[in-house]
């Protein structure tokens, strides 16, 4: 979608440095298959054929993409565009021809996307792009599972919290909300498979759905200790193959073992479990930390369930083209020692 350059695109340009959400948004813009994303949403979108013209579908797909990239709300977005240069330009909208779509066109479009199941249509396409791309090893999966808070408040009409939330805890703290259970690809570190429950479900218990028929080694923490012992793993002809390479509870460090050969070598395998198992963090990192995605705003596992699609398959995106950035500086870095 190309647009005329305006007077602020030209006094933008002369800038020092760009931002670093300017820099995200353009590698986001640039790597997403924007055509593919058009023609899945195309067949569930409006088709008024009298009164206003109905707003692309692009326009509307980057203004939700931006809504869960920076968690905000549908007011709090449509005012951060208007102000925002760098989500201006990434929504490709020129102010002279049109305006940025109001909240309440977000909230139906939002509305569509989980109704039709359009967030796991995203992902799948990610994964197809990914697959075609040769970025996925296979061979092995991580699994692993981050809790997603939800509002605790009973000040609603029902005067009850989220009937699909539960409570958890984890160490010496509780949590209200529910658990997004991943598959990571133990050789890329890309997401493949995502799993939504309440927070109260144990991790080991969904872990038979996040492994491929083709995997032959598991990862996973502590949690999932005995994961071939499931009935899910044992039955299976294919998960019953899988190697698991799970990290222990570590008695060790209870001083339950007297320190020795045994003790060492210990130690060095948990170490190279961890190493492998690690890949994980960085996945949850890009979702809690970068996307800020730590409380959803919204009722039912449904609507979580929609989000976490779009930002896993967004930080698959990202970790591709942070990858492509590394790559090139390291090239870059090899031609000036030559």
């Amino acid at each position: 979608m190309e647009k005329q350059v305006s007077f602020t695109d030209i006094e933008y340009s002369h800038r020092k440095r760009k931002t670093k959400r300017e820099e995200f948004l353009e590698c986001m813009d640039e790597i997403i298959p924007w055509d593919e994303i058009v023609a899945i949403i195309e067949p569930y979108y409006y088709k008024n054929t009298r009164g206003r013209k109905a707003i692309p579908i692009e326009i509307m797909f980057r203004m939700y993409l931006l809504q869960r990239w920076y968690s905000l709300s549908d007011e709090a977005l449509e005012d951060a565009i208007y102000d925002s240069y760098a989500m201006r330009k990434f929504m490709h909208i020129d102010f002279l021809e049109e305006s940025v779509p109001d909240a309440t066109t977000l909230c139906k479009f939002r509305k569509l996307i989980v109704d039709n199941g359009i967030d796991k249509l995203f992902f799948d396409s990610v994964q197809k792009f990914m697959e075609e791309n040769g970025y996925i090893m296979r061979g092995g999966t991580i699994v692993d599972a981050t809790i997603i808070d939800a509002p605790k408040s009973t000040k609603n009409e029902a005067q009850e919290r989220d009937p699909e939330m539960h409570q958890a805890k984890k160490g010496n703290q509780w949590y209200f909300g529910a658990k997004l259970h991943v598959g990571v690809d133990a050789g890329s570190g890309l997401v493949h498979t995502i799993v939504t429950t309440a927070a109260n479900v144990n991790d080991a218990t969904v872990a038979y759905k996040l492994f491929r028929e083709d995997d032959e080694v598991g990862y996973g923490d502590s949690a999932y200790c005995a994961l071939e012992k499931h009935d899910e793993i044992k039955n299976d002809p294919n998960l019953s193959k899988i190697d698991f390479r799970v990290n222990k509870q570590k008695p060790y460090r209870k001083f339950a073992w007297e320190e020795g050969p045994g003790t060492y070598w210990l130690r060095y395998m948990e170490y190279q479990k961890s190493r492998v198992r690690s890949k994980v963090e960085y996945v949850f990192h890009i979702v809690k930390d970068i996307f800020g995605f730590r409380k959803t705003p919204y009722r039912g596992l449904r609507k979580l369930e929609a989000a976490g699609n779009v930002l896993f398959a967004s930080a698959n995106l990202y970790m591709i083209w942070k990858g492509r950035q590394n790559a090139a500086k390291y090239n870059a870095k090899n031609r000036l020692m030559a």
